[in-house]
């Protein structure tokens, strides 16, 4: 169990809506999508109106500095068994990356990889007291987009299993390139905290509002999402 799982939920009850992809910049078809992941159909692009309205909030504060820059999202709500397919999608990664298969696994070293792949994905558990963030519809993984419609270069893509997806990762480098991804980052990070979010303390793309993860990164004793099956 992870820390902030062990936040109480009072589930609020406010309602999963569509994000209107015309006010955001969006990658089309869905990444998961693209890799098969299950659906059903529905479109992939949903979050609680209450996380959607500061998302919106959010992009006007970008704008104000950054005049026709957008915010680009890459994964909103996730339901329960997108969140499993996207998890063994990851191991499969690691283990490729290792050059290896799952019968050349010990059970420890089988445990070391699956704790690399819990680094960045939420274990898929349907149990109600802890839901993974990006199933209770109030997590949103996000970058930016500038005037000229191109993805803005943060250093590192989303859903990277490395240090480099740690927030501050660039700050402390000589380099000025490295330096403008910090700068970007940290832009990313000031629109959606004036806009009432909490980061993710190691994916610099990942951001909630009212989920458990958000109660435990804000000092708060309770939860207003849970999961939504």
């Amino acid at each position: 169990m992870k820390p902030y799982q062990q936040i109480q939920i009072t589930e609020c009850g406010e309602p999963l809506v569509e994000i209107p992809l015309e006010k955001f910049a969006v990658e089309s078809p869905h990444p998961y999508q693209l890799l098969g992941a299950p659906y059903q159909g529905r479109s992939p692009y949903h979050l609680r109106q209450g996380v959607l309205n500061r998302l919106l909030q959010a992009q006007t504060y970008l704008q104000q500095s950054h005049p026709q820059w957008r915010i680009q999202i890459f994964d909103a709500y996730r339901p329960i068994a997108v969140q499993r397919f996207m998890v063994d999608y990851a191991f499969s990664l690691v283990l490729q990356a290792e050059g290896l298969t799952v019968e050349q696994l010990s059970p420890d070293r089988q445990q070391a990889l699956w704790q690399q792949v819990y680094q960045i994905w939420a274990i898929p558990s349907t149990d109600p007291k802890t839901p993974p963030p990006h199933s209770t519809g109030a997590a949103v993984d996000i970058t930016l987009v500038d005037a000229a419609g191109m993805t803005v270069n943060m250093g590192s893509p989303i859903d990277e299993m490395s240090a480099r997806s740690q927030p501050d990762y660039f700050a402390n480098s000589a380099d000025p390139v490295e330096q403008e991804y910090h700068e970007r980052r940290q832009l990313l990070q000031d629109i959606m905290l004036k806009a009432e979010f909490t980061r993710h303390p190691g994916e610099w793309w990942h951001f909630s509002f009212g989920d458990q993860m958000w109660a435990w990164l804000s000092d708060r004793p309770v939860a207003q999402y849970g999961g939504i099956v």
